[in-house]
């Protein structure tokens, strides 16, 4: 649903935005239907575009949203027999709720809220699946504005939706908090979704732009509000602690013309001193709560350690050389691997990072990333090695499937061969 260039379907638009998530999650809770729920309040939606530009805006639209909602719920059961069943799980509260201005209780509202973060994210579904229905519900974006965000075609987002609510519905995902047993596990489903959405804007892996600001500013906002309902998880706020270090460097990251702009050669000036602040305070909640070693927590500290440096040259490379092998430690992965072998060609000497990441030349799970190479041909180059940094360059940008980044590989490995 597009709502029109008018001021008052501009509040209208702005008002789905910050509430739509919770109505969502309050009908949900009513139906027990996340599809069901979100058609209600598609339906509401329509309602509210369709009265308020001749009514104004209510003093409490989020509470009148809902109020419509659960009246639309019940003519839906009363119009069909045969969805007499639902009237139950609406409960009497709907039957006896007296006139179209009956505002709803909003009370533990945060509560639905945080059971809707559990089901959108639910292991049952794909990770696609996941990334999209999240982005639908909880981030009340259009499907036409996903497809666009992750290039992919709006049908094939579309259907991904779908499909994500019928396989909900179909495996009865209860719409409830996991309890302490499977918390840690669902949990860090959800916290893998955010951390997904924030990447995908922070650095683009397709497409024409290096960066896609909407997405990371998204992700921060869902992270930011899962740390409000539940501030006693440590490693919440050190997700919350590295989207908001690496966001700060967002002005940064890229140059007049959109073009990428690395990290030591970016300008410090422009990073967002706010941000920083704000994440180095999250990264202290994460280690109050004893979360000084979880995978978010540790990737916080590393991005810490660039946010105080005042220069590139002031940068504690040991320091975070020795994070990432702790990180290795506690998530082996290939791809942890090759950032320790940059830190440790940083810190160390180039041969010392090159040692690294050729032992890593032969990891399957790396075969087609193309930032093996990249690495690799930026250690080369310090090395003095200009003609083998030039043909991995070259591979880099045949493999990487961002134009920006593609065109900077290019001009590096050009720059390579004047050498």
């Amino acid at each position: 649903m597009t709502a029109s260039g008018s001021p008052v379907h501009r509040t209208i638009d702005a008002v789905w935005r910050i509430e739509s998530a919770r109505l969502v999650a309050g009908l949900t809770r009513i139906v027990r239907d996340v599809g069901l729920a979100e058609e209600l309040a598609q339906d509401a939606l329509v309602a509210a575009l369709e009265q308020w530009p001749e009514s104004g805006i209510p003093e409490k639209p989020g509470a009148w949203l809902m109020a419509t909602a659960r009246h639309r719920a019940i003519d839906l059961v009363r119009r069909d027999r045969n969805l007499a069943r639902k009237l139950a799980l609406l409960g009497h509260e709907l039957e006896t709720e007296q006139g179209q201005n009956a505002l709803p209780d909003d009370s533990g509202i945060e509560d639905d809220l945080l059971r809707l973060v559990f089901v959108a994210c639910h292991p049952v579904l794909s990770t696609e699946a996941r990334v999209a229905l999240t982005l639908r519900l909880l981030g009340g974006l259009r499907t036409d504005e996903i497809a666009r965000a992750f290039l992919v075609a709006e049908p094939t987002v579309a259907q991904r939706i779908v499909r994500a609510k019928r396989t909900l519905s179909k495996a009865e995902v209860p719409f409830e908090v996991p309890g302490a047993d499977a918390l840690a596990e669902r949990l860090s489903s959800v916290l893998e979704v955010v951390y997904l959405v924030f990447n995908e804007g922070y650095a683009a892996t397709a497409g024409d732009d290096w960066m896609r600001p909407a997405l990371c500013e998204e992700a921060l906002r869902l992270g930011r509000v899962l740390a409000g309902l539940v501030p006693g998880e440590a490693e919440v706020h050190g997700l919350v602690a590295l989207m908001e270090i690496q966001a700060s460097r967002s002005a940064a990251r890229t140059g007049p013309s959109g073009e990428p702009v690395l990290l030591l050669d970016q300008d410090r000036g422009r990073w967002d001193q706010l941000l920083i602040r704000r994440g180095l305070a999250a990264l202290e909640r994460a280690e109050r709560l004893g979360g000084a070693y979880g995978p978010y927590a540790l990737q916080a500290a590393i991005a810490a350690c660039h946010a105080r440096a005042r220069t590139a040259e002031d940068t504690d490379w040991p320091r975070i050389a020795a994070l990432y092998a702790t990180l290795a430690e506690r998530v082996p992965s290939p791809v942890v691997e090759l950032n320790r072998a940059v830190a440790v060609g940083m810190a160390y000497g180039p041969a010392a990072g090159l040692e690294i990441v050729d032992a890593l030349t032969s990891e399957p799970a790396l075969k087609d990333y193309h930032l093996l190479p990249s690495v690799r041909g930026d250690l080369l180059t310090r090395l003095g090695r200009p003609a083998e940094a030039r043909a991995e360059f070259e591979r880099a940008a045949s493999l990487t499937r961002n134009a920006r980044e593609r065109a900077l590989l290019q001009e590096r490995a050009a720059a390579c061969a004047k050498r």
